[in-house]
């Protein structure tokens, strides 16, 4: 027996060495496919197939590159490096350029980035004299993306019934003729966006079958990572090619297919017994990545499912902690907890920054804990993504609030003055700045004394350049009756950046319009928490304090030892000692969008499955009783999926009972100690799952005491602040202030009209 085959267990093994005809491979979270995958390649090398005439599609080329040096050390890196092994896209442009007079194509020809395909569309949307507030190339980019994952060319486009009535709500008509125009112009130009690598290899094998014949009689054997991530036009092509020869080998997890909004479809891994009859079945079902008490936990929620392919996963490591549930008030406390947590356990564990992760549902969610983390000093970076405060659209805005406040801020002007777009060019900015330069001025100055200045614009630019002015001189007049929110929330709207954020319907757009709400949420829990103690909330408060949380700091910037923050579905394939999955709650995870249907639900719960698993030694799942959405303070219910796990692999406070669909424990639930546990300020919450049509806009009751009853030596709850001690009472009726130690927020000191406190008995 080949040494490499002594490095695996029964199963793994049985997967490797079955190398004759189609093969399933269901792969448990951490259970070591990419070694099967690599494995079954060096086997199939030493048996004497030539490299060539295997075929290995992955969907990174991290993980191809991987692949790659693992198979190169068991049978040499030369036999290793002509296998026809790489991403999707990579495999397909390299068919292409070897096929592409049958399509008209350069062999040389180049592909669109994201960038490019926007700019085109821009130009295609003016040419055809169309409203560019209604056709956002990011909108108008996801329908054709869209359109070619499932093979469809802009004339099938255009008599699809469904699209074509999609586009009509959605105010762009049109769309099918800029998809048609779009299609033109690349070929014109001789390129491919990223989803005519697929949809053209399609193209290619259906109109010239001997060109397929060709690299069907290529490929002996056919293996696909992440099949459950596939989409149509992958699916279709990989169909193709394999068969001939039929020896088909797809590796992947049904419970961690989480990319539908991609095109990707659960239903190519889990019919792939009727698309290959005959098939072998392979399960590797031991997990080597995590406790014992994590891998059942998540069994339990899987389990929930009803379209899956069955598997036990289980794991051999040591039996772990139950995974903490952790209540917070609000999403405010939630990341002081965590916080505090992270900093403690890696004190008394002697645990690296880079062993902590932070998962949540959304992009706007990481605000509060890159605020806290910013308060303790501890160091953290975003994957995937863009710090909270750097991404483009919370720039923006900020930029709009430093010119308000300060309008001699000539970068937050150059940033914001002609976004969204009104009129005001390069050309008339270069005027501006050579104006501003020779006369010694700042750029406001000259905009608003242009008849001072020789500025060389016309009377249409002038008239441009005043009405913004107004714009923000109304700002400003406004900074010193409104509160930091209130104006903020105005900025937002009346300067057009709102309504330009949602003519933008696809994924992005919708994620970009999240993190504004989630920046204006957090303005107005800081005017809130402000108003309480009784201190001035306007926009300039605001932004001293937001200024030191955007500051550069002086670390290194290729140290990796950082706590990690990213969303679920960029955590797929990693792993981490310590996970926290934040913001469990009914509307936000699963999202409110998902469940009104059974399909979306399941996916939802396959990505909490992904979540939980990504933890090796210790998961904690937390949820805010309140978090301000829309500037309001909203109730939220702790999430259905945690329910789901089963009691005993949980730890949480004997008053917090989490019940399974009722309001009822279980007979047979016995809470765990709250040892160790974070916040002893937790208080009882029920669970109620009745499924919502919508999420409720309703404010906190608190029932809160009258100020007058609010003495020192009480114990009070504060509903974002949590349980506390009132230290000592001042001032008179109207102004009377409390100075209260919270278990969790600290000593604060609060004017009580505004404060609300609860008296605890």
């Amino acid at each position: 027996m080949q040494s490499y085959l002594e490095e695996l267990n029964e199963a793994q093994r049985e997967a490797v060495v079955q190398t004759d005809g189609p093969s399933l491979v269901i792969a448990g979270a951490g259970s070591g496919k990419t070694r099967v995958l690599t494995y079954r390649i060096a086997h199939l090398l030493e048996k004497g197939v030539k490299p060539y005439r295997i075929l290995s599609l992955t969907f990174t080329n991290k993980a191809a590159k991987e692949m790659k040096e693992r198979i190169g050390a068991v049978v040499g890196q030369n036999n290793a490096s002509i296998l026809w092994m790489g991403t999707f896209h990579s495999i397909f442009a390299r068919i292409l350029r070897f096929e592409s007079k049958h399509l008209g194509y350069p062999s040389s020809f180049t592909i669109y980035d994201s960038s490019d395909s926007k700019n085109l569309v821009k130009s295609i949307v003016k040419k055809m004299k169309l409203n560019d507030k209604a056709y956002k190339p990011g909108g108008v980019l996801s329908r054709i993306s869209s359109a070619k994952n499932d093979l469809i060319t802009p004339v099938a486009y255009a008599r699809d019934a469904n699209r074509t009535s999609a586009d009509k709500a959605a105010q762009m008509p049109m769309v099918h003729e800029i998809y048609a125009r779009y299609m033109r112009e690349c070929y014109k130009s001789g390129v491919m966006d990223f989803d005519d690598l697929l949809l053209n290899t399609n193209i290619l094998f259906r109109d010239f079958p001997d060109v397929l014949k060709k690299y069907q009689d290529q490929f002996d054997y056919v293996m696909v990572d992440e099949y459950q991530d596939t989409n149509f036009s992958q699916y279709l092509i990989i169909k193709k090619l394999a068969e001939k020869h039929n020896n088909i080998c797809v590796v992947g997890d049904d419970a961690q297919s989480i990319y539908s909004f991609r095109g990707a479809k659960i239903e190519n891994i889990l019919n792939f017994r009727n698309d290959y009859p005959g098939y072998q079945i392979f399960k590797l079902e031991q997990n080597y990545r995590s406790s014992q008490n994590i891998v059942n936990a998540a069994n339990s929620i899987i389990a929930n499912n009803q379209g899956q392919i069955q598997k036990n996963v289980f794991s051999d490591n040591e039996v772990g902690s139950p995974i903490k549930v952790l209540k917070a008030y609000s999403d405010v406390e939630e990341g002081f907890l965590i916080t505090n947590d992270i900093f403690e356990r890696r004190m008394r564990q002697q645990q690296d920054y880079k062993d902590f992760a932070i998962l949540y549902r959304t992009n706007a969610q990481s605000r509060v804990f890159e605020e806290a983390f910013r308060k303790k000093n501890l160091p953290y970076k975003i994957y995937g993504g863009l710090s909270f405060y750097q991404r483009k659209e919370i720039k923006d805005l900020l930029a709009y609030f430093r010119l308000t406040v300060n309008p001699a801020d000539q970068e937050a002007l150059k940033r914001v003055i002609n976004y969204p777009a009104r009129g005001i060019g390069k050309t008339t900015m270069e005027k501006l700045v050579l104006a501003a330069d020779t006369s010694n001025q700042t750029i406001w100055q000259v905009i608003c004394n242009t008849s001072g200045v020789q500025t060389g614009l016309n009377a249409g630019t002038l008239k441009k350049l005043h009405a913004f002015a107004a714009l923000i001189s109304r700002f400003a007049a406004q900074l010193p009756q409104m509160t930091a929110y209130e104006l903020a929330a105005e900025i937002a709207s009346a300067s057009g950046l709102m309504h330009d954020l949602h003519g933008d319907k696809s994924i992005e757009g919708q994620g970009r319009i999240d993190n504004i709400n989630e920046l204006l949420n957090g303005i107005k829990d800081f005017s809130d928490s402000k108003k309480e103690e009784g201190l001035s909330v306007n926009l300039v408060n605001f932004l001293e304090e937001v200024s030191l949380l955007t500051d550069q700091d002086n670390e290194n910037p290729d140290d990796i030892d950082k706590i990690t923050l990213m969303t679920i579905h960029s955590a797929k394939g990693l792993e981490f000692k310590n996970v926290y999955i934040v913001g469990v709650e009914e509307g936000l995870f699963p999202s409110l969008q998902s469940v009104d249907s059974e399909k979306a639900l399941e996916e939802e719960r396959r990505l909490f499955y992904v979540a939980v698993t990504r933890a090796e030694n210790v998961a904690t799942i937390s949820f805010a009783r309140s978090r301000y959405k829309y500037g309001e303070l909203i109730h939220s219910r702790p999430s259905r999926f945690i329910g789901e796990i089963d009691q005993k692999y949980l730890e949480m406070n004997a008053e917090d009972v989490f019940i399974k669909k009722s309001n009822t424990p279980p007979s047979n639930f016995k809470s765990r100690s709250s040892q160790g546990s974070i916040g002893s300020s937790q208080a009882r919450i029920k669970m109620n799952y009745s499924a919502e049509k919508s999420e409720p806009k309703v404010k906190l009751n608190f029932g809160a005491a009258s100020s007058d009853k609010i003495t020192a030596g009480l114990m009070v709850e504060h509903e974002r602040f949590g349980k506390g001690k009132v230290l000592n009472v001042e001032g008179n009726d109207t102004n009377r202030k409390a100075t209260v130690v919270f278990e969790n927020a600290g000593q604060k000191q609060l004017l009580l009209k505004f404060a609300k406190l609860k008296i605890l008995t």
